[in-house]
């Protein structure tokens, strides 16, 4: 099964929640729905409304309690892309000019803070405190992840702990959120709930890592931003992480001296991208993605086999195998 596959199967309930989407940013200021409407054609899976959507069709459940909550998921997601693209002061999303690009901070924040809140205010149109807790943790867990990565920006000494805590913010726990919610509308289990929680958690680790590892890897064109865009942030992220654990002390040195630098030149990511080759870095990093692919996919285990089981699956293997 293709992703392609997945989505125009879905393509009815994924529309549902697109048009719910519309409909908040047709009814708002014209700066928030000029700067909604930039940021949803600006393209993407939908993978966070796409597993809420499984997740509650597991259960057999469909309607607008789940455009409800796919819809609240993808406004956080949305809100979380204009303020990381603020802080790090990014000029390209997907290949298109940033919204804080095209409309200042001051404007996008605002817009940011109105996408955070209306998220949480469709989610308790819902009625259940469950789905409430695990979205305002998450949106807690996202500010919190963002400011470790601020504190790690260009540390050398960064752990895989804090890589891992770092995305868990950035990913893993709002996509852990959808799912849990979904299983949630689907009243399931506390262990299905859990299982489904947990898989979206693994899967949201893997997702990021292999992310991190096409910053140096894809083609611009098709990855949307500058390749080796993280290293001119100053994020260490897994890759460069494997890479200290076994440089030589002239490596160390240059990639200080590259991490330092005001701008990156083709040379630097060439350089960096020999030591990768020359320590395995990407093989390493690929490989602790698929280890926790691994653990996602087997949590789905609990389940008997279903399309939507089989979807979830489907998804997980793309997210880590994906070229762009």
């Amino acid at each position: 099964m293709t992703i392609s596959e997945i989505w125009e199967y879905y393509k009815e309930d994924l529309q549902l929640a697109e048009d719910r989407m519309q409909e908040i940013l047709k009814t708002v200021e014209p700066a928030i729905s000029a700067v909604g409407h930039h940021i949803f054609s600006a393209g993407g899976k939908r993978v966070r409304p796409v597993l809420a959507i499984l997740s509650s069709r597991l259960f057999g459940v469909r309607g607008d309690d789940v455009s409800t909550l796919a819809s609240s998921v993808e406004f956080i997601h949305a809100a979380s892309l204009i303020h990381d693209d603020v802080v790090d002061g990014a000029d390209l999303r997907r290949g298109k000019p940033s919204a804080h690009f095209l409309w200042g901070n001051q404007v996008v924040i605002l817009v940011g803070d109105f996408l955070y809140a209306n998220a949480l205010r469709l989610a308790n149109l819902l009625g259940k405190q469950k789905i409430m807790d695990a979205l305002c943790t998450a949106t807690a867990k996202m500010s919190e992840g963002e400011l470790i990565q601020l504190s790690k920006q260009g540390n050398m000494n960064i752990t895989e702990e804090d890589y891992l805590k770092i995305i868990q913010g950035k990913t893993a726990i709002l996509i852990s959120a959808a799912c849990r919610g979904g299983a949630i509308i689907g009243n399931a289990s506390e262990a299905q709930e859990n299982a489904l929680a947990l898989f979206g958690l693994k899967f949201g680790y893997a997702f990021q890592m292999a992310d991190d590892i096409l910053d140096y890897m894809a083609e611009q064109k098709e990855f949307g931003k500058n390749l080796g865009k993280d290293l001119e942030e100053g994020k260490i992220t897994l890759p460069l992480i494997y890479l200290l654990r076994s440089a030589d002390s002239s490596e160390t040195e240059r990639v200080k001296e590259i991490i330092g630098a005001e701008s990156i030149s083709e040379k630097d990511l060439s350089d960096i991208q020999n030591m990768f080759s020359r320590h395995n870095s990407i093989e390493k990093s690929y490989e602790r993605a698929h280890t926790l692919l691994d653990e996602a996919k087997s949590e789905l285990d609990i389940f008997d086999d279903s399309m939507e089981k089989r979807s979830l699956l489907a998804i997980a293997e793309y997210a880590v195998k994906r070229k762009k």
